[in-house]
C-alpha cells in the first residue's frame, strides 16, 4: 500500500481526534473496525486507486482479497515498508475491513468443525404454520412488534425470562446480526463471513454458509418458485454490496448478484421479502474518513435495489441522489465529485396497499445538500420511481475527519453538518380510527407521523423532552435522539434514545406518554432497536444490558447483563458486549439477541443469546 506524497499525521492519530463521528463510522473509540477504512484512505490511496500507479490493485481488487493476504502483505510483504509505523492492531483492522471478515475466520468459522451439530435436518416447515420474526421488523411494516400469540411470551412470563443457549462466533468481534426466527430456526448472519442456520430450541447448528464478507444485515425468508429442489430461500447481503439468495433448508446457494460496484458500497440494512420480489438497501462506507487528501471524494450514494427473488435478475434500481460528476481539484491534485451521500441504512418498509416502498435517508457528503437526504423517500414498487420525498433536515453534509480544525481539509465541505440522518425503519401503521400513518424518528429527537395516503405530508412533529446532558451539545454530530430503530403497537410508538432511556409517543397525535430518558447508567445508550410485544418493550443498551420494561409506564420488568464471558453450546469461547444496533426477536416463547457491537471499538463481543421462560 503506496506511501503518502507527503508527510502527514498518524492515521491513527487522525481518527483519535474525530469527535462525535457518525453513527455508521468510527465513533468514540478508534479501536473498532471501521478504522480499517480510515487507515487505508490515509495510508495506501496515494498509489491504490491513483490511476498514474498501475502496478497497484485497485481498492475493489484488494477487497476482494482474503484478510490473511492483507495482513501479510503489511507484516511481511511487500507493503511491510510502507505499513512500518501501524501498530500489530491496526494492520489487523486494516485487514478486516477491507476483507470484510476477521483473521482466521474462514477455516474456524464453518460448522463442520463444531460441536452441537443437529443429529438431522428434515425439511423446513411452511413458515405460515409456525410463530416467527421474519426479516428485520417481523413483517414489511417494520412494526417490530410481535403478537400475543406468535410471541408465545405474556408481560407476566418475562420476568422469568432466563438463559436457555449461547451459540458462540469463532474469532468474531462484533454480533452486529439481528436473527430471524422462520419455522423453529435461527437465520443469522455475522461478522465473521458465515450465516448460520440453528435449531431454536437448542441452538444446534443445521448448517453454515460462508460468504464474500460480513453480513451485519438480518435475514429475510420467503417461498421461492421455479428453483429445483429449494423451497424456501433465505435472503441477506454483505458488506461488499454483494446480495444472496440461500436454499433455506440446506444453506446452498441459488444466487449471488453484486449490487454496485463502488468500492465502499455496502449492504448494512436487511432486505425485505415481497410477492416474489427482494428489496435490498444500499449504503456505503465514504463518509467514515473522506478527509484524506488521497481519496477522491465522494462518488457514493445510497440506493434501494430490486431483484427477483428466484433468479436475481435486476428489475429496478433507484438511487437516492444524482450521479456524481467532477467538480473541482484538491490541493494534491486529486479529482473531487458531487453530489453523494444518502446511504441507506434501513430496511425498506411495505405499503402494498399504495404498490409502495419507503426508506429513511442517510446525510449528504459533499455541498450542495441533494433535498432526498435525511428524508423519508416514497418508490414505486414496480418501477422504482420516486413518489415523493419529506426531509428532516437540510444542509446535512458530513465527513469524517472533517470535525475539528486539526483534521480538516480541502476535501472537507465548508459547512459541516450535524450528521443527523436517518437510520431506522419508517414505520407503517393503521390507527384504530383507520387512518394510516408512516412513523419515523430523527438524532435530533424528534417523532414524525407522515400521511402516506396524501404524498407524506406531516400530521405531527413531537420533539422528546430529553434532560440536560452536562458537558455536552446537543447540536454536535450524531444527536441525542433515535437511531435504529422503534416498535409500534397500533396505539403507541416507543423508541430507544442515545441520550438513555426509552420513549412512548402516543400515534393518534403524537402525545409523549411517558419517558425513562436520563434512567440509563452514566454513558449508556439505548441506540439499538427496540422490539415489542403485549405490554413490554425490549431494549438493548450499550451498557451489555438487555431490559423489559412495562409498556405503560416504562418501569423495569426484567434485566439481564450480557457483557460477560458465556459457555456456549458449539465450544466456541464467547462473550458479549455493547448492544447498540440490531435488536432483541422474540417468537414461540422465546427470546434471541446478538451482543458485542465492535464497530465502533467499544463493547466488542461474539455471541449470540436465546433465553426462555419456561
Amino acid at each position: 500500500m503506496g506511501a503518502l506524497r507527503y508527510p502527514c499525521r498518524s492515521a491513527l492519530a487522525v481518527l483519535a481526534l474525530m469527535v462525535g463521528a457518525s453513527g455508521h463510522a468510527a465513533e468514540r473509540d478508534v479501536a473498532g473496525t471501521e478504522i480499517g477504512f480510515g487507515l487505508f484512505q490515509q495510508r495506501c490511496m496515494g498509489c491504490h486507486g491513483n490511476p498514474a500507479v498501475e502496478r497497484a490493485p485497485t481498492p475493489a481488487v484488494i477487497r476482494e482479497m482474503p484478510p490473511e493476504r492483507i495482513y501479510a502483505a503489511l507484516s511481511t510483504g511487500s507493503m511491510r515498508a510502507q505499513a512500518a509505523s501501524l501498530t500489530d492492531h491496526d494492520k489487523r483492522m486494516m485487514a478486516t475491513f477491507l476483507s470484510g471478515r476477521p483473521l482466521g475466520s474462514a477455516a474456524r468459522g464453518d460448522a463442520a468443525h463444531m460441536a452441537h451439530r443437529c443429529r438431522s435436518n428434515p425439511p423446513l416447515a411452511d413458515p405460515r404454520t409456525r410463530p416467527g420474526w421474519n426479516g428485520w421488523g417481523v413483517d414489511v411494516t417494520n412494526a417490530r412488534f410481535q403478537t400475543a400469540a406468535a410471541a408465545g411470551l405474556s408481560a407476566s412470563q418475562v420476568p422469568h425470562l432466563h438463559l436457555r443457549w449461547a451459540f458462540g462466533y469463532p474469532t468474531g468481534l462484533s454480533a452486529f446480526g439481528q436473527p430471524s426466527i422462520v419455522s423453529d430456526r435461527v437465520f443469522v448472519g455475522t461478522d465473521i463471513g458465515y450465516v448460520y442456520s440453528l435449531n431454536a430450541r437448542t441452538g444446534c447448528v443445521y448448517w453454515s454458509f460462508k460468504t464474500r464478507g460480513s453480513v451485519r444485515t438480518a435475514v429475510a425468508v420467503a417461498p421461492v418458485k421455479g428453483v429445483s429442489g429449494a423451497s424456501y430461500a433465505a435472503y441477506f447481503g454483505d458488506a461488499h454490496a454483494n446480495a444472496y439468495a440461500i436454499d433455506a433448508h440446506s444453506g446452498k446457494l441459488l444466487w449471488v448478484r453484486k449490487l454496485d460496484d463502488n468500492f465502499v458500497a455496502r449492504v448494512t440494512g436487511a432486505p425485505t421479502a415481497h410477492e416474489g420480489r427482494v428489496y435490498f438497501p444500499l449504503s456505503s462506507s465514504e463518509e467514515y474518513s473522506g478527509a484524506s487528501l488521497d481519496y477522491a471524494c465522494c462518488t457514493a450514494r445510497g440506493a434501494v435495489v430490486a431483484l427477483d427473488g428466484a433468479s436475481g435478475g435486476l428489475l429496478w434500481k433507484a438511487y437516492v441522489v444524482d450521479t456524481p460528476r467532477p467538480t473541482r481539484k484538491n490541493s494534491r491534485g486529486v479529482q473531487l465529485y458531487a453530489p453523494s451521500g444518502g446511504s441507506i441504512w434501513d430496511a425498506p418498509t411495505i405499503d402494498a396497499l399504495r404498490s409502495a416502498l419507503y426508506v429513511g435517508t442517510g446525510d449528504g457528503q459533499t455541498l450542495p445538500v441533494p433535498k432526498t437526504t435525511d428524508a423519508v423517500m416514497a418508490f414505486d414498487l414496480e418501477t422504482g420511481r420516486t413518489l415523493w420525498f419529506y426531509q428532516t433536515r437540510t444542509g446535512d453534509a458530513w465527513l469524517g475527519g472533517c470535525q475539528l480544525p486539526a483534521t480538516r481539509t480541502d476535501n472537507c465541505p465548508e459547512v459541516i453538518g450535524p450528521d443527523w440522518d436517518i437510520g431506522n425503519s419508517p414505520i407503517l401503521q393503521r390507527l384504530p380510527d383507520g387512518a394510516r400513518r408512516l412513523i419515523v424518528g430523527t438524532k435530533d429527537a424528534r417523532v414524525i407521523a407522515l400521511d402516506p395516503d396524501h404524498q407524506g405530508s406531516v400530521v405531527w412533529t413531537t420533539v422528546l423532552k430529553l434532560p440536560e446532558q452536562p458537558g455536552t451539545d446537543s447540536k454536535l454530530p450524531r444527536g441525542p435522539g433515535i437511531f435504529w430503530g422503534g416498535a409500534a403497537d397500533g396505539e403507541n410508538v416507543y423508541y430507544g434514545l442515545r441520550a438513555g432511556g426509552v420513549v412512548a409517543v402516543r400515534l393518534a397525535d403524537g402525545r409523549e406518554l411517558w419517558s425513562t430518558a436520563g434512567a440509563s447508567p452514566a454513558g449508556a445508550t439505548n441506540e439499538a432497536a427496540v422490539s415489542a410485544i403485549p405490554g413490554v418493550v425490549f431494549a438493548g443498551g450499550s451498557d451489555g444490558i438487555v431490559r423489559a420494561l412495562a409498556s405503560t409506564d416504562g418501569h423495569i420488568l426484567w434485566e439481564y447483563a450480557t457483557a460477560r464471558d458465556f459457555k456456549t453450546v458449539n465450544a466456541v469461547a464467547a462473550r458479549g458486549g455493547a448492544i447498540d444496533s440490531a435488536g432483541p426477536t422474540i417468537a414461540n416463547g422465546m427470546l434471541f439477541i446478538g451482543s458485542g457491537y465492535g464497530v465502533t471499538g467499544t463493547g466488542h463481543g461474539n455471541v449470540l443469546l436465546a433465553f426462555s421462560a419456561r
